[in-house]
């Protein structure tokens, strides 16, 4: 599942600098999240750290991105450049 930012943002600039993967940039009206390489901090931390850190609660999951653990441990791995192997690992 990939996250998303509502309209609801403020701008407040919190939440792209504590994203492991770099997903999160400053788009043309508010910050947006590419899902592409939105793990939701799997890999990387328990959870979500826009999420921890946004004042507003404004980045809810994109219910048109849902994926699951395993399908985010995969695009983890491929991000980090790993190869497929157990969980959080290389084969």
């Amino acid at each position: 599942m990939a996250l998303i930012i509502t309209d609801e943002c403020i701008n407040c600039d919190v939440c792209e600098p504590e994203c492991p993967n770099e997903a999160i940039f400053l788009g043309p009206a508010i910050y947006e999240i590419d899902p592409d390489k939105c793990t939701e901090c799997v890999g990387h931390f328990d959870e979500p750290q826009c999420v921890q850190v946004c004042p507003v609660a404004c980045i809810p999951v994109d219910p048109d991105r849902v994926e699951d653990k395993e399908s985010l441990w995969r695009k983890y791995r491929r991000l980090q450049g790993l190869q497929a192997g157990p969980q959080g690992g290389a084969s």
